[in-house]
């Protein structure tokens, strides 16, 4: 046990049971996973990517490279999750990951052996010959070997949230630059948001002895927070990462609500993605050591200086029996100090420096610890750390240590100024790069801007936050806290040369210095190619540890300083975030909400087949006992409707209200056709053109009145047409007196048709309507009421092809109106059909569709051309007549029988000559839809072909090589049935 037998900020009184590689362990709350592991002495938790290395844990926080861990079991299983910032909770279950068969012996770590060959760009070298081992051989390896962890198979039990918060300061970090600028902010009756990853805020000062205002660290941490936890104006966002920063004061920030539970409470989602909109913003996010780079510095037992401080005085636990240091900077011995005043036996620094502050070295002589100036640590042994090598003065000895604390300097945590394209800039003094300029609004505290002494990182945060809420209109002044300037000293140190064993920049991609060197002779010197030739920085952490000490190595070998080399760009998100939470309810049902239609429970009594048609559940068929499949099904339904009368619901068609003086030159501009000469009373079909001249969607559109006008759109473009019909009347055309409505949801519609259908209306309509041939002709409105006083809008059209017409009341009626349409279409054997028999008709027809409605064709390739007006403008006239439109060869719309009519024909076919070779040159266009027609009583299809009105009677291949099939095909009429339209006008 690694247990310290005092201190820590954890409770003691309440033991907490949790696994790691289903071994049982305690902790306490309080606690991370991290932190408990070591203190039950478990220092291997885990393996490097590329190499199968054993790593140990490296950090304490979110920039951890090492300790990645599967995280409970299920479906709620989550992988690649940070040991660091996991807290600790009663059940927890754990699992290592990236090994196989355990932990301890994993048998890919047999690609350290093959290290030689798997360096920087292998895969590009070694995948390139010969080509004929890529699909054999190295694809079905590298698929194997990729990833870290394994997702869940099961479906997410959880749920996660979407929320909104409005603030004049936001606050993103809780430590201490983070609490002196939300208090300074908060006092001024700003609205003040502060977020801090951790659950618990303080930051470093739940680690750091300096004391603050003459008290305890922790004091000051408790006063500030019970004060802003009792100001109304302030919201405390602790477990809450701000990880991305987008347009117009917006903050996007994780709240992981239930994640310290091991199941979320009733009602409760397990993470929750907030928009944050702020007025100012003050980014105080601390920062971070990195490592530096020599032979054997990932071994388990070797981690960071702040990390052993934060595990020693925050958690109460040594991480081993006894430890070294090797820095070049001033905070590092403060951490390293701190660590054994808490109870870690630190036995010996080692500094590259040879000069340190006086004050340091005499804390260390007061501990008994031993100081190697000048020194550096050259390699380590053990499978998990036994021992170091240290070079002094030309001499090397061995010391025994379990822990090895490192750090190559303070790197500040900037991540956040950079996500509106800002490079941060390199400061040769502190060795490190501080941000350059950050987005709006944004002012950066603290350790994150550079200010590294506990005293300046208080005082900027004060400070910054005052400015913050005078900024957004407040009177505020700075909030006084006072701390001593900590040493802050740091000489520029980033590898030791001519260590011994393999000397790592990145832990977790397996990138070492060599790896560096190679790039740079192979010419990948851009910190963007290096990146991506090595794979530096492209593991979970992004960078956070690895990339300064790689650009500076890459400096050194070009020559230039480390500001000229640059750095790449942090992008968000800061730390990964789940798909769920983006998600949020937006999945399942929830993502494409089950929208039935008004007739949908009287369909399931007919035991309907349902399809999802758009956004939209319709009925595709009603099947009856001893009928074998759908088609014949869908046959039935097709004769019976042609014959006397069928019924199905198209209240899914896109419905849009428009009303206004203008609203008839509105319609002349957005279709391509005339609609303000329709007389009242009528409707029209319409062709609506995009901006290119590509077709959008059609419909009719009929007047109720001289300044009122209902729209209808194909079912899954509905959305689409309503959001382009307001672009242009917000943005083309805002002179224009028209207001919309979308109504789709108001109105149940219902279609019938066939020769039978006017005497059925007749029985629902009420006086006066009269649905005669002279009083309501064919595209004639008629508008009542029906079935005794429910308002009616009725419209004589028909996609069928037969008599129609189409019946809309309110939709809370739409099952009252398909009941009694049933009962008074009984004597002559109504039949309700589906989607499908409704595409069997509209083929045969030779109507347009979805399938031709595809965004590749015009109004021309549809034989709708000669329906453009040549009176007025309107939206895509001028593109439409670009020459590639009007080439004599481009595909147009027409017809296909099989010449053998017991073949079938499916869509997607090309045509192309008989006895043509089959290949791209030879491609005279596609089949766009293909049914079987009762009433042809053969399949029949419709399809885009060069020339395609020129070539009736001619006969093609319908070459199919997807199913293997080749059918000669006669090019036709596209309206297979009634191609004179009497039918409909009787």
């Amino acid at each position: 046990m690694s247990r310290l037998p005092s201190g820590g900020r954890i409770d003691r009184s309440q033991p907490l049971s949790f696994s790691f590689d289903g071994k049982a362990y305690k902790g306490f709350a309080g606690d991370t996973l991290a932190s408990a592991l070591l203190a039950n002495g478990v220092r291997l938790v885990g393996r490097s990517f590329k190499y199968h290395r054993a790593r140990g844990i490296f950090s304490a926080g979110s920039e951890e490279p090492n300790a990645l861990v599967e995280l409970r079991t299920g479906a709620r299983r989550e992988p690649n999750t940070r040991a660091t910032t996991v807290e600790l909770f009663d059940g927890l279950s754990a699992q290592s990951q990236n090994r196989w068969p355990s932990l301890d012996f994993d048998v890919m770590s047999v690609n350290g052996l093959l290290s030689p060959f798997l360096g920087a760009g292998f895969y590009y070298k070694t995948f390139m010959w010969p080509a004929a081992f890529w699909e054999k051989l190295y694809e079905p390896i590298i698929r194997r070997a990729a990833g870290l962890g394994r997702a869940a198979e099961g479906t997410d039990p959880d749920s996660y949230e979407k929320a909104y918060a409005f603030c004049d300061v936001l606050v993103i970090g809780g430590g201490a630059a983070g609490l002196t600028a939300a208090l300074s902010a908060a006092r001024s009756g700003a609205r003040v948001i502060i977020a801090d990853e951790d659950f618990a805020l303080g930051g470093r000062l739940l680690s750091e002895q300096h004391p603050i205002d003459g008290a305890p660290a922790t004091s000051f941490v408790a006063k500030v927070e019970a004060e802003l936890a009792s100001l109304p104006n302030v919201r405390i966002m602790s477990r809450t990462t701000v990880f991305g920063v987008y347009d117009s004061g917006d903050y996007g920030a994780l709240e992981k609500v239930s994640d310290h539970l091991a199941v979320p409470a009733p009602f409760q989602p397990r993470q929750r993605m907030w928009k944050i909109n702020a007025k100012q913003a003050v980014l105080a996010s601390g920062a971070f050591d990195r490592p530096i780079v020599f032979g054997g510095n990932d071994r388990p037992g070797v981690m960071s200086a702040q990390a052993l401080r934060t595990y020693a005085v925050r958690y109460g636990v040594a991480p081993g029996n006894s430890a070294v240091l090797f820095a070049n900077n001033d905070y590092a011995w403060s951490a390293a100090l701190d660590a054994a005043e808490a109870g870690v036996r630190l036995t010996t620094i080692v500094d590259v420096r040879t000069e340190v502050a006086p004050a340091l070295t005499a804390r260390a002589k007061a501990l008994g610890t031993r100081v190697i100036l000048g020194g550096e640590v050259v390699a380590t042994s053990g499978k998990v750390l036994t021992s170091v090598i240290v070079r002094s003065g030309g001499r090397e000895e061995t010391i025994s240590t379990e822990v090895l604390a490192i750090s190559g300097g303070t790197t500040p945590n900037l991540h956040l100024t950079s996500h509106f394209g800002s490079k941060p800039l390199y400061n040769k003094e502190l060795a490190a790069f501080l941000p350059n300029t950050p987005p709006p609004g944004m002012a950066v505290a603290g350790a994150a801007g550079g200010h590294f002494s506990l005293a300046a990182t208080l005082r900027t945060g004060a400070e910054l936050g005052a400015a913050a809420a005078t900024a957004a209109g407040f009177n505020a002044t700075p909030v006084a806290a006072q701390a001593e300037e900590t040493p802050s000293g740091i000489s520029a140190f980033w590898q030791v040369k001519g260590a011994r064993g393999k000397a790592f920049v990145d832990f977790q991609n397996d990138v070492t210095n060599k790896d560096v060197t190679v790039a740079h002779r192979e010419g990948y010197r851009s910190v963007e190619l290096l990146k991506r030739y090595t794979t530096l920085g492209m593991a979970t952490d992004q960078g956070k540890n690895s990339n300064m000490a790689g650009l500076a190595i890459m400096a050194e070998l070009t020559g230039q300083g480390i500001g000229e080399t640059g750095t790449t760009l942090f992008r968000p998100p800061y730390t990964p975030v789940a798909l769920g939470a983006i998600a949020g309810h937006h999945r399942g049902k929830d993502f494409r909400p089950t929208r039935p239609t008004p007739s949908h429970a009287w369909a399931k009594e007919r035991g309907a087949m349902f399809v999802e048609a758009g956004q939209w559940l319709r009925a595709q068929y009603f099947p009856k006992p001893g009928e074998k499949d759908w088609l014949e099904t869908v046959i039935r339904e097709v004769k019976a409707t042609r014959a006397s009368v069928g019924m199905i619901d198209v209240s899914t068609f896109g419905k849009i209200d428009l009303k206004g003086p203008d609203a008839g030159a509105f319609l002349d501009r957005v279709y391509i056709n005339m609609f303000s000469t329709l007389a009242v009373g009528k409707a029209r079909y319409g062709v609506m053109l995009r901006e290119d001249g590509i077709v959008m969607d059609d419909g009719t559109t009929s007047r109720l009145s001289p300044e009122h006008y209902v729209m209808t759109t194909t079912t899954a473009n509905a959305a689409k047409v309503y959001q382009h019909l307001e672009f242009c009347l917000q943005v083309l055309w805002p002179e224009l007196d028209v207001q919309l409505a979308s109504i789709t949801e108001q109105w149940a519609q219902i279609s019938i048709s066939g020769p039978k259908s006017r005497e059925v209306l007749a029985k629902v309509v009420d006086a006066p309507i009269d649905v005669s041939n002279e009083a309501l002709p064919y595209m004639g409105v008629a508008q009542g009421t029906v079935m005794g006083g429910v308002k009616t809008r009725i419209f004589r059209l028909s996609f069928a092809g037969e008599l129609g017409y189409e019946i809309a009341v309110p939709a809370r009626h739409g099952e009252k109106l398909v009941r009694a349409l049933m009962a008074a279409g009984e004597p002559f054997n109504i039949t309700p059909y589906g989607t499908e028999a409704l595409a069997v008709m509209r083929v045969e027809k030779g109507h347009v569709s979805g399938s031709e409605l595809n965004g590749h064709t015009s109004a021309r390739d549809l034989g709708l051309g000669k329906m453009a007006s040549t009176k007025k403008d309107f939206l895509g006239r001028v593109l439409s007549g670009r020459p590639a439109f009007l080439e004599e060869d481009r595909p147009i719309l027409a017809g296909f029988r099989p010449v053998d009519k017991t073949k079938r024909i499916r869509a997607g076919a090309h045509f192309m000559a008989i006895g043509a070779e089959p290949v791209l040159e030879n491609d005279e266009g596609y089949m766009t839809a293909a049914i079987f027609s009762p009433t042809v009583d053969s399949w029949i299809g419709l399809g885009l072909i060069k020339r395609g009105t020129e070539r009736w009677g001619e006969k093609v291949r319908a070459y199919d090589p997807v199913r293997g099939e080749d059918i000669e095909v006669e090019i036709c009429d596209p309206a297979f049935v009634d191609p004179k339209g009497e039918r409909l006008r009787v």
